[in-house]
Order: structure tokens, then sequence, then C-alpha cells
């Protein structure tokens, strides 16, 4: 089986997480994977986590490229991976793995997965996440302290220092590869029912071959 690849891009708090759950909510599970490329930073451990805090984690340098590609590839090419999981409270990856079995559809999602032309070259379909700044840095607010346990001032010096200007050096450009571009600024969801179309649609052909 040669899985179609979906690729989900977009900036940090963009909602990519809250599009690929609604997604999911309405295709057949069985029938889709999903991937965080979050899970492929690099492992930073040997480092004390003071530095690991340091770390640009909105640069290309710091993922783990060729295990990704390497993994994609052969989930796309019908062979089950383990995957790492990536930790945020530790800033490092956990001492967890995760099976992922090939599906009809693999679903990728991550700041970079528009950026990096191998991975792009996996892409069936290649789609952006947009959002305002304002309401990047919110959702990154709520969603850190709530989750990662960071503080709000750490939170603010991270997106000022690195998420911002990385997201409009590397990743908005990115959207420029993007077959279908969702503003993720409201609330409607017609953007998402078209993508969702789409990917149906996808299942549907594999399914008459």
């Amino acid at each position: 089986m040669i899985s179609k690849v979906i690729l989900l891009g977009g900036g940090s708090a963009s909602g990519k997480t809250y599009v690929l759950n609604k997604v999911m909510e309405k295709l057949p599970k069985d029938r889709v994977a999903k991937i965080s490329l979050d899970d492929y930073y690099k492992d930073f451990s040997v480092l004390p986590f003071e530095e690991r805090a340091k770390i640009n984690f909105d640069h290309p340098k710091a993922f783990d490229w060729k295990l990704m590609y390497s993994q994609l590839h052969d989930l796309k090419n019908g062979k089950a991976i383990e995957k790492s999981i990536y930790d945020f409270t530790i800033h490092g990856r956990s001492d967890k793995t995760e099976i992922v079995e090939p599906k009809e559809l693999i679903i990728i999602e991550g700041i970079m997965a528009l950026v990096n032309k191998d991975l792009r070259s996996l892409g069936d379909l290649n789609v952006f996440i947009s959002a305002s700044r304002e309401r990047r840095l919110v959702r990154r607010i709520d969603r850190d302290m709530k989750e990662r346990g960071r503080t709000y001032e750490s939170i603010i010096e991270q997106y000022f220092a690195t998420v911002l200007p990385m997201y409009e050096e590397i990743i908005a450009p990115s959207q420029y590869y993007a077959d279908l571009i969702i503003n993720n600024d409201g609330y409607s969801t017609k953007s998402i029912d078209v993508l969702v179309s789409i990917l149906q649609n996808m299942l549907d052909d594999e399914k008459m071959k």
C-alpha cells in the first residue's frame, strides 16, 4: 500500500492541532494516521535543562530531518514505524515511544511541514493554516501556561525573541507551497469542511481502486 500524505503546516499556535482534530472527528479513524513533527525535535537530553530552554525550537536546525524523512518515507510505503514522543515540559524526548501503523491517509502536522523540500516531496496535498500574529500569541500563552507549565514572562520572551521572527522569515513563506490555505482566526468551520471533503474524496478514490 502506498499511502497518501497530507502536510499540514503553519505558525506556532495557528491552530494546526485544532484543525487536525476536527478533521479526524469526521474521517474514519481506521483509515487515517496522524503524525506530529514536534516528535522529531533533536534529542537535546545531554544538555542541562537551562541550556535546552534557550534552544531556538522554531528553526529548522532544531529538527532531526534525517530520521523524520526516513520514518515518514517508510510509513508512506506501508511500513510501520516506532516514533519518539517529545515532552515539552522537559524540552526533550520522553522515554516513551509510539508505534504508528500505515493507513490510507497520513496527516503530518507541524510548523515545518511545508518548509523542507524533501518532506514536501512526500506530500500529496499541502495545507497551510493561517492566523494573525495577535491570535497566535494569545493562543500560545493560553496553551503553554495550561499544558506546558510555562510562565507568562517566558512565553512572551520566547515569542518575540524567536517564534515571531522565525515565523516571518521561514514559516510564513512556506505557504506559497500550499494547495489550500485555511484562515483560522475565527470560529468558522467552513474551510475545515472543505478540507474534510477533499480528504474524503481521496479516501473514496482509494476505495474505488
